[in-house]
């Protein structure tokens, strides 16, 4: 069967941007610019965004367009006979399954919220009712269930209509229209009275703030969030490299979609910093700035059920082409390895994700009780902490590895693969720090993730985490040095 390819280079460029593009670059960042000290904490975070991102985006791409497969079979396809890299898509299929378990429910959230928005729910309502309105909803099975079920079905029926008339042609219209309504809403934060502030906060660098709040605390902060921003490591990314042609280098791709990417991010602080200000309101206030925080300023903005319902369009828009770009890899497991049709693969998936999003689902009001990380933890915790302190770091270390071992793909394969094409070259000359540095900053990400979830414990309990981090480290490295009695014969040479 001929792989799809993309009817257009923007068609990628703005569906590879819309897998990367997700809630954290809305929420996520803007808060943590509030919390580490403003422009500060941005120049440090695209200082790592160039060192570390863009590499490690640009080694997934090569393994989606030098194998045309997903990361089922990609692997399998560029490995050295008898070498053990394809244990690798055990991190993708189970990373991108787990992840959609319990961001279908968040992208629900969304789109139940821009409902609300449209009805007038938080027209005039207390700072009290705003917040029991959000516990009211997570305490509701129902409530829950309908809104992550739609999502999932919205997702699937575009990818039912195949690469090119369903998710090229329904990111274009949702990326542009994400773009639209972000100008909308920054300018009008801009000319919020005592917005001035905000923006002088966001722009102006402050290193006494970042001082302050410990220079290594923010350096750790933007280098995670560089390294997180780009979902790479499950295969999320490499499937739209797969259905690119050669006519482009991949490097200049890379970067096109980096700065998408970081100008949504940019452009959610304009619109939630100057807000946050006018109406002196914390901007570091965490995850609950979105659904407390953010609600509550609309409800005493002029106008405010309008703002609310486009800023939560603004948010679905966001979740929806991150859950459809990730439903697509999903969907060419079945295809790649099975060899299923398109029609057959959405069904199978379709009926698999909505079940497996259930417990997240349930987690918040029947199960409850189910506590899997410690007290005031649930269901979610457990699944963000396998994607996002686990599966997404390990992975990406996996394809660097790859890309640059002689027990892998190699650093020639990667190079030829990477500069095919018109645009930027990958500079040749970076293959030390390809190799050598970036995996050891992954490293120190994934570890120190551990230490961070884990310090406020006893000892032994942090021993026995981190013990378990080392482990499965250990699998990577294992991917990188095993080679079996066929890959020695293979490449031992008679003297």
């Amino acid at each position: 069967m001929e792989r799809e390819k993309f009817g257009s280079r923007l068609g990628f460029i703005l569906v590879s941007a819309g897998c990367a593009i997700g809630l954290g670059n809305v929420w996520k960042f803007p808060y943590m610019c509030g919390e580490f000290g403003g422009a500060a904490f941005i120049l440090i975070y695209l200082v790592f965004l160039v060192m570390l991102g863009i590499p490690v985006l640009v080694c997934e791409f090569a393994v989606g367009r030098g194998s045309r497969q997903s990361v089922a079979t990609g692997f399998e396809k560029l490995e050295p006979k008898g070498s053990c890299w394809h244990w690798m898509k055990a991190i993708g299929i189970i990373g991108c399954y787990m992840l959609m378990m319990f961001y279908t429910m968040v992208g629900g959230w969304m789109l139940f919220y821009c409902f609300r928005s449209i009805r007038g729910d938080f027209a005039g309502a207390t700072p009290d009712m705003v917040s029991g309105a959000f516990n009211e909803m997570l305490g509701n099975p129902g409530v829950m269930v309908f809104w992550t079920v739609l999502v999932c079905v919205i997702g699937f029926a575009v990818c039912l209509l195949g690469l090119k008339n369903g998710i090229e042609r329904v990111s274009k219209v949702m990326m542009s229209a994400l773009l639209l309504l972000m100008v909308v809403l920054a300018a009008h934060s801009f000319f919020l009275d005592g917005a001035d502030a905000g923006i002088r906060f966001y722009l102006i660098p402050d290193f006494e703030k970042m001082v302050e709040n410990g220079i290594g605390n923010v350096v750790f902060g933007a280098l995670s969030q560089s390294f997180f921003t780009l979902s790479i490591g499950i295969g999320a990314m490499l499937i739209f490299g797969s259905y690119l042609g050669r006519e482009r280098s991949l490097t200049g791709e890379a970067l096109n979609i980096t700065i998408l990417d970081t100008v949504v991010a940019l452009m959610a602080g304009f619109i939630i910093i100057p807000a946050c200000f006018s109406f002196g309101i914390e901007p570091g206030a965490g995850p609950s700035l979105v659904f407390i925080t953010l609600p509550n300023i609309f409800a005493q903005m002029a106008g405010g059920s309008l703002w609310s319902a486009l800023f939560f369009l603004f948010l679905s828009f966001a979740a929806l082409s991150t859950i459809i770009a990730v439903f697509e890899n999903i969907i060419s497991f079945d295809m790649d390895l099975f060899v299923w049709s398109r029609t057959k693969s959405v069904l199978v998936s379709a009926a698999a994700v909505i079940l497996l999003s259930m417990p997240c689902v349930l987690g918040f009001n029947l199960l409850s009780g189910i506590q899997p990380l410690g007290s005031g933890t649930n269901i979610m915790d457990l699944e963000d902490f396998i994607v996002s302190n686990n599966l997404l770091p390990l992975g990406s270390l996996g394809y660097v590895l790859f890309c640059t071992g002689r027990n892998g793909w190699g650093w020639d394969h990667f190079l030829a693969e990477v500069n095919a094409g018109q645009g930027i070259s990958f500079p040749k000359g970076l293959k030390w720090y390809v190799s050598y540095c970036i995996p050891a900053i992954i490293t120190f990400i994934y570890l120190k993730g551990y230490y961070d979830m884990f310090k406020g414990g006893s000892r032994m309990r942090l021993i026995g985490w981190m013990a378990v981090a080392v482990a499965l480290l250990g699998f990577i490295v294992a991917c990188a040095t095993v080679k079996s009695r066929a890959y020695v014969q293979e490449h031992v040479t008679i003297q």
